[in-house]
């Protein structure tokens, strides 16, 4: 079978590749072979599941998966099987995002879960103490991984489900087409050592040290930032962190687009931002989501 990958419509640098029901057909018999539970149990279990997705695209998948994450120019693609049909369970999405996760590398253990992967619920109701599950609220842009001590190369996002929702479209933006990087990636101040804590709801017990902003092997800035985490040390570096989340905002260059369900973001986690626009109230609102982030194998 031959991969199906076009540019998206609001993005050269996005690159889609679409599944047909015919592919994951294929997988069927492989998939039913591992449970969830068994996947979540057995570790080595994930790598022959990755295989037997790759072999159904003779080991295309793996190579473009891994050739557009890496390369700057792109770095995301969304990836969009055709789940019109009631085989394609959850379960089936979770079998197929982790397959995408293990033919580009290691995903790492997700604390709030205790699992590699995280699957939560947006509703119309929260407690919750991250910005994370509230539908109605704009979650900014921001990287993944920014108060942990693991290495965090790229971010899987895929959209298990959604009912009655309206709004909350998908918002990226790439770092090379944000008109403030070289403004603010040159700011002394994004260099220095931030620290990075976080909420209760992600089981982490430590804070971390580390910059806004670094640089790859090529001398082109990187970001690790999330608006809600960091703890300035004194007012300089809390109006650094107060202009940097104003351009972010206001740039004329984030891309918004609606993600069918089933569908799934995976970007790497350097040089390009994600967030969501809010919903519309709904008292009916449902939404869930897999999350699944990591390293790259080589």
């Amino acid at each position: 079978m031959s991969l199906e990958i076009k540019d998206h419509s609001i993005s050269k640098r996005i690159k889609v590749i679409q599944i047909q029901e015919t592919e994951l057909d294929k997988l069927i018999f492989p998939f039913n072979k591992h449970s969830v539970q068994s996947l979540e149990y057995k570790p080595f279990s994930r790598f022959s599941l990755a295989k037997s997705v790759d072999d159904v695209f003779s080991g295309d998948l793996s190579k473009n998966l891994n050739q557009i994450l890496k390369d700057r120019n792109s770095g995301t693609t969304i990836i969009e099987p055709n789940i019109n049909n009631s085989k394609f369970d959850k379960d089936f999405l979770v079998k197929l995002s982790t397959a995408f996760a293990y033919l580009v590398g290691l995903p790492n253990f997700d604390s709030m879960t205790d699992k590699y992967y995280a699957r939560f619920h947006v509703k119309h109701s929260d407690s919750s103490d991250s910005y994370l599950r509230k539908a109605y609220r704009n979650l900014d842009l921001h990287t993944d991984g920014t108060f942990v001590k693991e290495k965090t190369d790229w971010v899987l996002m895929t959209k298990m489900e959604e009912i009655n929702t309206f709004g909350g479209e998908s918002v990226l933006l790439h770092l090379d087409d944000w008109e403030h990087c070289k403004e603010l990636s040159e700011d002394p101040v994004g260099k220095q050592n931030f620290v990075w804590g976080s909420p209760k709801s992600k089981n982490i017990d430590y804070k971390v040290e580390h910059p806004v902003f670094s640089k790859d092997k090529d001398g082109k800035p990187t970001i690790s930032y999330i608006d809600q985490f960091p703890e300035p040390k004194n007012m300089e570096q809390g109006l650094f962190l107060q202009k940097l989340s104003d351009a972010l905002e206001q740039s004329k260059n984030k891309l918004s687009f609606p993600l069918k369900p089933g569908s799934t973001i995976f970007s790497n986690n350097y040089f390009w931002l994600h967030g969501r626009k809010p919903f519309k109230q709904d008292m009916n609102l449902s939404r869930e989501l897999l999350r699944i982030r990591g390293v790259f194998s080589q």
